[in-house]
């Protein structure tokens, strides 16, 4: 009995130790991310808070450091997100909504489904190839703002889907039945219940994919988007650069002023970035609140 009662000793002591030894490796791989994180926002913040400031907004790129600005890129960046935000709204819900409401659940729907969740890993590049070949040249929309926000909107439209099929699955079945029974159609049992209580979770996957899509740049290269432009886009079938594009034109340059100015462009769209995140979490509070 004593013999039995060290070994559990040892036993306990030993996942103890294991326990221990788990959490300090978790522990500093976190650590190594945020250290390193923050050494690049640090960086960042120190060579480009400098350059930041009202010409900088509202100037148009220059080969002159000090006159350049991200204006073009700026207003490029917000008409695509504009473009590609219904686009892919439209196209991501609607989806979900046929596999998780009116779809069999058979071999085809699960084929589609595993499809949808491969998409989401493919790389950005393919997604460009698609969109020079689909937009640029069969539709004839040429290197505009429309043929880049259809290719943008392919490439998070797998990450919307499984983000809307997700808040749908998590709206409890009673509630669909209740419709039911007060005699509602299957529509308006998803309109008026299912959508507005799986709405934060839709509208939280969809701004979070548009936040991947606002940093892309091999899609838009791969389509022809500019990387110097001295106006702002009037249209949607107007030509145009985006923030990473010009950034990255920004830091190919060989003058060691425009690495400073390509921080303050990284500043301006790390606060875009900031801003959606911060919208997705607001509009999530919202509306899990009033539901």
């Amino acid at each position: 009995m004593s013999l039995s009662r060290e070994q559990m000793k040892r036993t306990l002591s030993g996942r103890k130790r294991f326990d221990r030894l788990s959490y300090l490796v978790f522990l500093s791989c976190t650590s190594v991310g945020i250290v390193v994180l923050c050494a690049l926002l640090i960086d960042v913040l120190v060579n480009g808070i400098g350059w930041l400031n009202w010409d900088f907004l509202n100037n148009y790129p220059s080969r002159r450091p000090a006159q350049a600005g991200i204006k073009s890129a700026f207003f490029g960046t917000i008409w695509m997100i504009a473009l590609t935000a219904p686009i892919a709204f439209v196209l991501g819900v609607g989806t979900a909504i046929y596999l998780e409401e009116y779809a069999k659940k058979n071999w085809f729907t699960r084929f589609i489904q595993v499809n949808i969740s491969n998409l989401a890993g493919v790389p950005s590049i393919v997604f460009g190839i698609l969109g020079l070949t689909l937009f640029v040249r069969e539709m004839g929309l040429g290197r505009s703002l429309l043929a880049g926000a259809f290719t943008m909107a392919l490439l998070i439209l797998p990450i919307i889907v499984v983000a809307s099929q997700e808040a749908l699955k998590s709206i409890p079945q009673e509630l669909r039945h209740g419709s039911y029974a007060l005699g509602g159609t299957k529509w308006q049992t998803i309109r008026r219940i299912v959508l507005p209580a799986a709405l934060p979770g839709i509208l939280t996957g969809n701004i979070l994919a548009l936040s991947r899509a606002i940093g892309e740049t091999a899609p838009l290269i791969m389509i022809g988007a500019l990387t110097f432009v001295a106006f702002t886009p009037s249209g949607p079938l107007d030509q145009f650069t985006v923030m990473p594009i010009q950034i990255f034109n920004w830091i190919s340059r060989p003058q060691e002023d425009f690495q400073y100015v390509a921080a303050a462009g990284i500043i301006v769209l790390l606060g875009m970035l900031l801003t959606m995140n911060a919208l997705a979490i607001y509009l999530r509070n919202k509306f899990q609140h009033k539901f």
